[in-house]
């Protein structure tokens, strides 16, 4: 499973916008690339921010590459070890702790159904992603730069 989550910084009154993608096995750089592709087309072409952990798959040589060429994205690294900056993990804990709590499904779809049902939870709770985002102390804009004083 592929997930993230966005947040307007220009219009914070939008709210925010999980997606996520499911797919049998693992992800690698390609199956990534794809999904980048995808979040392109589901944020129409805004500018995003992505903050990515230190995945092999997220900094391989292709993937930097092909970053380089969208004009549309800015990737940017989270620290090591640092799960408790990962806005996605919270995502996936909320939906560990309510939809997948004690699922044993025989099949993906059952799965899929289970993270569609959460994705959703989430997505029509307004404060339930910006909760995501306080939990880490990250702030989408600093209120102003951090080498200039309020004053400058």
């Amino acid at each position: 499973m592929a997930g993230a989550l966005g947040y307007h910084s220009t219009e914070p009154d939008r709210g925010a916008r999980p997606c996520f993608r499911l797919k049998p096995g693992s992800y690698d750089t390609a199956a990534l690339i794809e999904v980048l592709e995808q979040m392109k087309v589901f944020y129409r072409g805004e500018r995003v921010v992505l903050v990515w952990d230190g995945l092999s798959a997220h900094w391989s040589r292709a993937m930097r590459a092909w970053a380089a060429e969208q004009d549309w994205l800015t990737l940017e690294r989270l620290p090591a070890c640092a799960p408790e900056l990962n806005l996605v993990e919270l995502l996936w804990s909320s939906l560990k702790k309510r939809e997948l709590a004690n699922l044993a499904g025989d099949h993906l779809a059952g799965v899929a159904d289970a993270t569609e049902q959460g994705i959703h939870r989430i997505h029509t709770n307004p404060r339930l992603p910006w909760s995501f985002l306080a939990h880490t102390g990250l702030t989408i804009h600093p209120p102003h730069p951090p080498n200039l004083r309020k004053d400058q």
